[in-house]
C-alpha cells in the first residue's frame, strides 16, 4: 500500500514521481535471476492519497492509510513523504506491527525509533544525517564557539525549511556544545535588512535555508554592510540543488545570476556562499534508471519530470522496495511468515546492498546513512560552483577534491573571533578615552580613594580609642565582696570551689558598684553579681597584642559561653571578671551524687557545649585550648556555657602549680598538645575535639575524668600513656550497658590518635541531633515539656476517676431504690 500526495510534484515524493519507480522496482523484482520473491507470490500495489488542495495533509493521510488496512490488509505501507503525515501514520504503523518505507520524512523526530516509529523505515536521505555532515565541516575548519542558522517557515505547508535545518540545530547545539542562534526569515517582519543585522550580532559562520531568491536578497544587503569581506561564510542548504539548476532565468551552476550572461554584482559577493546539496549518484544504474523514470512518468502517468536531484527520492523508494523484498525473501526461506513485522524490521538493521542510487547502507536505527556534495565558487572569475567536496554518509569523513574554496583572505574566517562577541573580556576594550573622559575618570578614582582612605584612617581612629579607653578595666576598690554561700544557697546550688583540681585560682563572688558598671549593659542599680579568677602574676603589661584580645573578649557575646565583664590589673590583685554561674561546674554536678541525671538532661548539658564550642571556633578567638568540665559551668536557667577563655597573652602559666593538680588538669588534653606543648590554630581545634571526648565520657559515666575500668592510676600515669602514643593508644572505658552504642561511637571518633579523623563541632552537632531528637532543647525546655505532659495525664486521670465515682454512686443509688419500699 501507497500513501503518497497524488498531484503536487512540487514534492520530491509525490505519486507521479515515486509511482514509475514502484513500477520499476517490481519489474526488477519480478525478471531477477533468481527472482527476489520466490514463488507464486505476486505484488499488488493500493495507491491512496496524503494529499488535500494541493499540499500535504496530517488528516487525510491517516484516514486513508486506515481505510487501506482496513479493506486491503497490505504487508507494507510505503510513503507518506511529508513529515506530519508520515508522523501520524507511522504512529498507526508502529501499532499495527506494519512496516512503514519511505524515502521522506526526513525530519529528527523520526531517529526516536522505540518511542512511536518502531516500523518506520527511511531509505532516503534525513535530516540527521546533514547535522553530521555540518559536524564534520565545523571539525574541519576549527569552528568550535558559534553559528547562526535562518530558515523560512511556511507553516501553512510541510515546513520543508524548518525540518533541514532542524538536524543541523540539532547537532551543532547539543553534539557539538556550540552557541546556536536562530532567526525565522520573514519578508514581512523586516526581511533582508532583519536578517543581516541578526547575522552581525550573532556570528561568523551562517547556515541559510529558503528559496533563491531570499539568498540573493540577503547576500545582495550583506555586501553593501561589507559582510562579504572574508569574515563571513554562508552555507546554503539547497538539498536538491534547486539554486543550481539552470532555466530561463540563470545558467547552470551560477546561483547568483538574475539573468543569464548578465552579472548582476552579486558573484563577488557569492565568493563566500558554499552550497549543501544530496551528492547525486553516478553509477550507470542510477543514470539507466533516471531515463526510465523520465519515460515511465510521462506514459503511465502523464507527468513530465526533468533530470534533478528530486529523482533520487524516487531512487530511494525503489531502494526501499528491493529492501523490503530481499529482507522478505530471506524471511519466507527461513520458515518465517510475512506478517511478523518484527522480525522483518530487525533484519533491515545494519543492511548493506547495491541498489539503484548505489550503495545503500542502513544503520542501526533503520535510517540510511546519507552522501551530501559541498559547492564553491572554485574560479571567481567564471563564477561558476564546482563539487569541492563529497561527505560520505558510509566512512563518516569528508573527501577533497582538489579544488580550492575561493576565501576572500585566503582562509577560512574564525567562527569567534576576539572582540567581536566577548564584549566583557576587559582586555577588548581598545576604545579611546576622549580628554573630558580621561579628567572625569581620574576626579572619580580621587574621589573614591579618598573616600576608602577616609573611612579606613576613621576606623583605625575609631580602634585606636576604644583600645586607649579600656572599657574593660575594673578597678579593685569598686568591688564589693560578699559571702559566697548566700549567693549559692538563694542559687539552690553548690559553690564551686575547685582550689585543687578546678580552672579557678581563687573563685569569689563580688558585688560591683554602680559606679563601675555603668557602662556596662548588663548592669543594675544595685550592682552586679560576677566571678572573679585571679591571675598568679605580680604585674600585667598592655601590649597591643594584650589589649586587642581584651576587646575581643568584650565583642564576644553568646549563650553558651560566660559573659566577659572585665578585668583587674592592680597589683597585686590583677584578676578576669565574668559572668556568674550560681548552678556550679559541670565537674561539681556529676561528682554530687545526691543529684539524679537522666539521660535528657545529660544530652542536654551536651549538646550545650557542642553549640559553645562551634559558636568560639568559629569567632576570632579560634579555639579553648583548655577545655575541661570544670570549665563548663550551669547558670540559673540551667544552662552550660563555657567558660576559662581567650586571653592567652593575660592568663599565668600553669607549671608553677603543685605536681598533682598539673596532672589532673591535663587529663583532658590531647596526646599532640602534650607533646608540642601548642598548636596552631587548626590544630588546637582538633584538641578541642579531644577534650570534648573525654568530658562526654565522663557525663555518660559519672565516674569522673577518664576513669578506666578495673585500674587505679594517678593522674600524672594516665597523662604520660597518652603521651607517649603507643599503640594501642590509652583511652577511657566505654560501657554500652549505661550509655548508647551511638555515644560510644561519638567517643572514640572525638579521642581518635590522629587529629584528622576527629569530626569538628558542627559535624557532632549533626550527629548527636540523630540520636537524640530532644538536643535541641534547653534543660528548662525539656523540664516545662514534661510538666506539661504531666497535667495532661493528671487532668485524664482526674476525669478517669471522676466517672468511676458517678458510675459507683448510680450503682448505689439503684440499689438503695431496690431496698426502699
Amino acid at each position: 500500500a501507497v500513501v503518497l500526495p497524488e498531484r503536487n510534484v512540487s514534492y520530491a515524493w509525490a505519486w507521479p514521481r515515486v509511482g514509475p519507480a514502484l513500477s520499476l522496482a517490481l519489474e526488477a523484482l519480478e525478471r531477477g535471476e533468481p527472482p527476489l520473491l520466490p514463488r507464486p507470490f505476486s505484488v499488488r500495489v493500493e495507491f491512496m492519497s496524503s494529499e488535500l488542495e494541493g499540499a500535504c495533509s496530517e488528516y487525510v493521510a491517516p484516514l486513508n492509510a486506515v481505510d487501506l488496512k482496513l479493506y486491503h490488509d497490505p504487508d507494507v505501507l510505503f510513503g507518506p513523504g511529508c513529515v506530519y503525515p508520515a508522523a501520524s501514520v507511522g504512529r498507526f504503523a508502529s501499532h499495527w506491527r506494519l512496516p512503514l518505507i519511505t524515502g521522506g520524512a526526513v525530519a529528527a523526530g523520526f531517529s526516536r525509533k522505540r518511542e512511536h516509529y518502531s516500523t518506520t523505515v527511511r531509505t532516503g536521505p534525513s535530516a540527521p544525517k546533514l547535522g553530521a555532515f555540518v559536524s564534520h565541516l565545523h571539525a574541519h575548519f576549527n569552528w568550535s564557539a558559534r553559528a547562526v542558522l535562518l530558515y523560512v517557515d511556511r507553516k501553512t505547508d510541510d515546513r520543508p525549511y524548518y525540518f533541514t535545518v532542524e538536524g543541523v540545530y540539532q547537532e551543532l547545539q547539543d553534539g557539538n556544545n556550540l552557541t546556536v542562534t536562530v532567526h525565522i526569515y520573514s519578508p514581512d517582519e523586516g526581511g533582508p535588512d532583519t536578517a543581516v543585522h541578526f547575522i552581525k550580532a550573532n556570528g561568523r559562520v551562517v547556515y541559510l535555508c529558503g528559496p533563491p531568491e531570499m539568498l540573493r536578497q540577503i547576500m545582495q544587503l550583506a555586501q553593501q554592510e561589507n559582510l562579504t569581506n572574508g569574515d563571513y561564510v554562508f552555507f546554503y542548504l539547497d538539498v536538491f540543488g534547486e539554486s543550481l539548476r539552470g532555466d530561463s532565468a540563470r545558467d547552470p551552476f551560477k546561483p547568483w545570476q538574475q539573468s543569464p550572461g548578465q552579472d548582476s554584482g552579486l558573484r563577488e559577493a557569492f565568493q563566500m556562499v558554499l552550497v549543501i546539496t544530496y551528492y547525486e549518484p553516478q553509477n550507470p544504474e542510477y543514470q539507466h534508471f533516471q531515463t526510465q523514470l523520465i519515460l515511465r512518468a510521462k506514459q503511465k502517468f502523464g507527468v513530465q519530470l526533468n533530470y534533478s536531484l528530486m529523482n533520487l527520492v524516487a531512487g530511494c523508494f525503489y531502494d526501499g522496495m528491493l529492501l523490503y523484498a530481499m529482507v522478505l525473501n530471506e524471511t519466507l526461506r527461513e520458515g518465517g511468515s510475512k506478517k511478523n513485522a518484527t522480525h522483518i524490521i530487525e533484519k533491515m538493521r545494519d543492511r548493506k546492498f547495491q541498489g539503484v542510487t548505489g550503495l545503500v547502507s542502513m544503520d542501526s536505527n533503520n535510517d540510511r546513512d546519507t552522501d551530501f556534495n559541498l559547492w564553491a565558487m572554485s574560479d571567481p572569475k567564471t563564477g561558476k560552483y564546482e563539487v569541492v567536496g563529497h561527505y560520505s554518509g558510509v566512512e563518516k569523513q569528508i573527501h577533497w577534491l582538489g579544488r580550492p574554496i575561493p576565501w576572500v583572505k585566503g582562509a577560512p574566517p574564525l567562527d569567534n573571533p576576539p572582540c567581536v562577541f566577548d564584549v566583557d573580556d576587559p582586555s577588548c576594550d581598545k576604545t579611546p578615552l576622549s580628554m573630558l573622559a580621561i579628567v572625569a575618570l581620574g576626579t572619580g578614582l580621587t574621589f573614591v580613594m579618598f573616600g576608602i582612605s577616609s573611612f579606613l584612617i576613621f576606623r583605625k581612629l575609631m580602634l585606636e580609642k576604644e583600645l586607649a579607653s579600656m572599657l574593660w578595666r575594673i578597678r579593685w576598690d569598686e568591688l564589693q565582696f560578699g559571702s559566697p554561700e548566700r549567693y549559692h544557697k538563694a542559687a539552690g546550688s553548690r559553690l564551686t570551689l575547685s582550689l585543687v583540681r578546678g580552672c579557678w585560682h581563687l573563685p569569689c563572688l563580688c558585688k560591683s558598684t554602680q559606679q563601675a558598671l555603668t557602662s556596662l549593659p548588663s548592669q543594675t542599680p544595685q550592682g552586679n553579681v560576677v566571678a572573679i579568677k585571679h591571675i598568679n602574676k605580680k604585674r600585667i603589661e598592655l601590649t597591643r597584642q594584650v589589649l586587642f584580645e581584651l576587646k575581643h573578649m568584650r565583642d564576644i557575646q553568646f549563650n553558651h559561653l560566660t559573659r566577659f565583664i572585665g578585668a583587674c590589673i592592680d597589683p597585686p590583685n590583677i584578676c578576669i571578671i565574668t559572668e556568674y554561674c550560681p548552678r556550679g561546674s559541670l565537674q561539681d554536678v556529676l561528682e554530687n551524687e545526691s543529684i539524679n541525671l537522666d539521660w535528657m538532661f545529660r544530652y542536654s548539658l551536651i549538646n550545650d557545649i557542642v553549640k559553645g564550642m562551634a559558636f568560639l571556633h568559629n569567632s576570632i578567638i579560634g579555639h579553648h585550648g583548655s577545655l575541661k568540665s570544670s570549665n563548663c559551668v550551669v547558670d540559673s536557667r540551667f544552662v552550660l556555657k563555657i567558660t576559662d577563655y581567650g586571653l592567652a597573652s593575660f592568663r599565668s602559666p600553669s607549671d608553677n602549680e603543685d605536681t598533682h593538680a598539673l596532672y589532673a588538669k591535663k587529663l583532658w588534653t590531647a596526646p599532640e598538645l602534650l607533646q608540642k606543648g601548642h598548636l596552631p590554630t587548626p590544630g588546637m581545634q582538633k584538641a578541642d575535639v579531644y577534650s570534648f571526648g573525654i568530658i562526654v565520657q565522663e557525663v555518660a559515666l559519672r565516674n569522673g575524668p577518664f576513669y578506666i575500668e578495673g585500674m587505679d592510676l594517678s593522674p600524672k600515669e594516665i597523662v604520660q600513656k597518652v603521651r607517649n602514643s603507643q599503640k594501642p593508644f590509652f583511652r577511657p572505658s566505654i560501657d554500652i550497658g549505661v550509655h548508647s552504642e551511638e555515644l560510644a561511637v561519638l567517643m572514640e571518633r572525638c579521642w581518635a590518635q590522629e587529629p584528622a579523623e576527629r569530626p569538628d563541632f558542627s559535624q557532632i552537632k549533626i550527629f548527636i541531633r540523630r540520636f537524640n531528637k530532644e538536643g535541641s532543647t534547653s534543660i528548662l525546655d525539656n523540664l516545662l515539656s514534661r510538666m506539661e505532659q504531666y497535667a495532661n495525664n493528671l487532668e485524664k486521670l482526674v476525669e478517669e476517676r471522676t466517672q468511676a465515682y458517678l458510675e459507683e454512686k448510680r450503682k448505689a443509688e439503684n440499689l438503695l431504690y431496690q431496698i426502699l419500699p
